[in-house]
């Protein structure tokens, strides 16, 4: 017979007493019950751990013996019981995200911060992918929730709003559409970019449009990064599209002018998205409704 926890319990309880009958009572059951269980507990470790006498009940040397590790046993089961139902109740637990460089770079690390003050056993393994392959790991089940701006759904994934954002123009400060207010994407089309990689969202993007307006969109090399990507363009090898507070950010280091785009299409909607929002871990749909502001 293995070990029985409630035997357990009452063995201490009975030391602590020194009554069966008192131990019975504390833990409203019957003396009969509790002095049954006491030797079957006896039985399974083939020892005796109480001697009976008219005063009550006393351990013996094993039962000494026995009291530590009982009474660490229970707090190791209660400690499994609490953590569990952390993460029943989501406040303890793993969440998987795959987001795209738009969302890193501008809103998810205080989205992130706040999260992770308010769940710090939350676990949150973020990885970055551009869109379609965070479409496809959302898809695939790799990752609980994707962070996207542009793509095709694989299959019936769930969509959510999560942020907007706006693309500016940087260019080096000397260019010549430097001085502009506002400028149109056929305008920029005479001058080199530096793109982001070509699988990018963004990329994706500008390739379309351009290509609406039967316009060649000369890419002189792609990057991985908006770092590279600003460095790049402030030694004068092109222009380049990025959203506005990075844009803004880079262009306090460098020597960049930052321009506005009289586009419609550079007003962009970053989403979340999801297999199913009901089929998540806790912690999961923790984040997301964190994420989309209704906690």
């Amino acid at each position: 017979m293995a070990l029985d926890p409630i035997s357990l319990k009452l063995f201490i309880r009975v030391v602590e007493e020194g009554r069966i009958a008192a131990a019975a009572n504390s833990e409203h059951i019957a003396a009969a019950a509790v002095s049954k269980r006491l030797g079957e507990l006896e039985a399974t470790l083939g020892t005796q751990l109480l001697i009976r006498t008219n005063k009550g009940v006393v351990p013996t040397a094993a039962g000494l013996a026995l009291l530590g590790p009982a009474r660490a046993a229970l707090r190791g089961l209660e400690q499994i019981e609490s953590q569990m139902e952390d993460y029943r109740l989501g406040v303890r637990g793993d969440v998987r995200i795959a987001a795209n460089i738009s969302s890193l770079s501008q809103f998810l690390p205080g989205d992130l911060k706040a999260f992770s003050a308010r769940y710090p056993q939350v676990n949150i393994h973020l990885e970055e992918s551009v869109s379609t392959r965070t479409l496809q790991a959302v898809a695939s089940n790799s990752v609980d929730l994707g962070i996207f701006s542009y793509g095709s759904l694989p299959v019936d994934l769930e969509v959510r709003p999560y942020r907007r954002d706006q693309l500016m123009l940087i260019t080096p400060a000397d260019h010549v559409l430097a001085g502009r207010q506002k400028v149109r994407f056929r305008d920029t089309l005479d001058y080199p970019y530096v793109g982001m990689r070509a699988d990018s969202a963004l990329s994706i993007m500008m390739a379309a449009a351009a290509n609406e307006m039967a316009r060649p969109w000369h890419v002189r090399m792609h990057v991985a990064s908006y770092d590279v990507l600003c460095l790049m363009v402030d030694a004068g090898l092109g222009l380049a599209l990025l959203p506005k507070q990075v844009a803004r950010h880079h262009a306090n280091q460098l020597a960049l002018a930052v321009v506005e785009m009289d586009e419609t299409w550079t007003y962009r909607e970053l989403k979340l998205c999801v297999r199913d929002y009901a089929a998540l871990p806790v912690a999961a749909r923790l984040l997301v409704d964190h994420l989309q502001g209704k906690l």
